[in-house]
């Protein structure tokens, strides 16, 4: 498969963002815990150059927990703040208001040290498409989101949030890259669901995720789906077929059913804890 997908509208966003980062002092990005480098958008490195930054590897309850220590430590290594979280669950918002604050600490002590007192900090926070970032608000901001008015970048698309007396949101479109160089990047973003999944061969990208499976998670197929996982991915998805019981006309494996469940179960997390992407060797 060629993974190519860039709607018209992100061309548009990317530039709002452009206008808006003079507005924020901290940029909230989250990525997808099982695939971190694949579900960054690189243009928000260049856009938020100078400005506090902070990571949040979501769904990191789906990710390979000892690979979430291993990114963890890659972005601290890169000057980034980050927090491990599941944009679901309200407990863990207080760690993130914390390091907020931790994180913009010396734009706080500048405003206080020429009398600026009670300032909000301001954060923008981004992300591709379906990588949880209006859960995150949501859960965030909780009965408290409101847009509030009477400043720049409240026009449609985006909206500030006024979390508490401390921070303030401004949500903004998610916006993908418009060209994936690496089409493993395009693949790891099929299989999280990023990409819709109408524009492709779900039955391609099933024997992809498998033998992806086979070569970094050995054992995971053959606990949940009962198979032989030492043959062709073709195979392995036929036994899958079988096991759960996705048969058509004539008693014949029905392979765009088991496709469909083993994608879906590994999106859900039912097939394991799973991580697609390592953190690259540093020096």
């Amino acid at each position: 498969m060629h993974f190519q997908w860039y709607p018209g509208h992100m061309t548009k966003a990317k530039r709002q963002m452009q206008e808006d980062i003079k507005l924020i002092d901290l940029v909230i990005e989250l990525v997808d815990a099982r695939i971190p480098l694949s579900s960054r958008n690189p243009d928000i490195d260049e856009l938020g150059k100078h400005k506090a930054r902070l990571i949040l590897l979501n769904k990191s309850d789906l990710a390979d927990p000892k690979q979430n220590e291993a990114w963890s430590a890659y972005f601290k290594s890169k000057g980034f703040f980050v927090v491990k979280i599941d944009a679901r669950r309200r407990n863990e918002m207080k760690t993130i208001q914390n390091v907020i604050l931790e994180a913009c600490s010396e734009k706080i002590e500048r405003d206080r040290k020429r009398g600026i007192k009670n300032r909000p900090v301001r954060a923008m926070v981004v992300g591709i498409p379906n990588v949880g970032k209006s859960t995150f608000i949501n859960t965030f901001a909780g009965k408290a989101c409101a847009k509030t008015g009477n400043k720049p970048g409240v026009t449609k698309g985006k909206q500030w949030i006024r979390l508490n007396k401390n921070v303030e949101l401004l949500d903004t479109p998610g916006i993908l890259w418009p060209k994936f160089d690496d089409q493993m990047v395009g693949l790891r973003l099929a299989l999280i669901g990023s990409i819709k999944d109408e524009i492709l061969n779900i039955d391609e990208l099933s024997l992809n995720l498998i033998e992806l499976l086979q070569k970094y998670y050995p054992g995971m197929l053959r606990s949940r789906y009962e198979v032989d996982e030492d043959q062709e991915p073709v195979k392995v998805l036929e036994q899958t077929a079988v096991r759960r019981n996705c048969i058509q006309k004539g008693n014949e494996p029905d392979y765009s059913k088991a496709a469909s469940l083993v994608i879906d179960e590994f999106r859900s997390g039912r097939i394991g804890k799973i991580t697609l992407e390592f953190p690259p060797v540093t020096d």
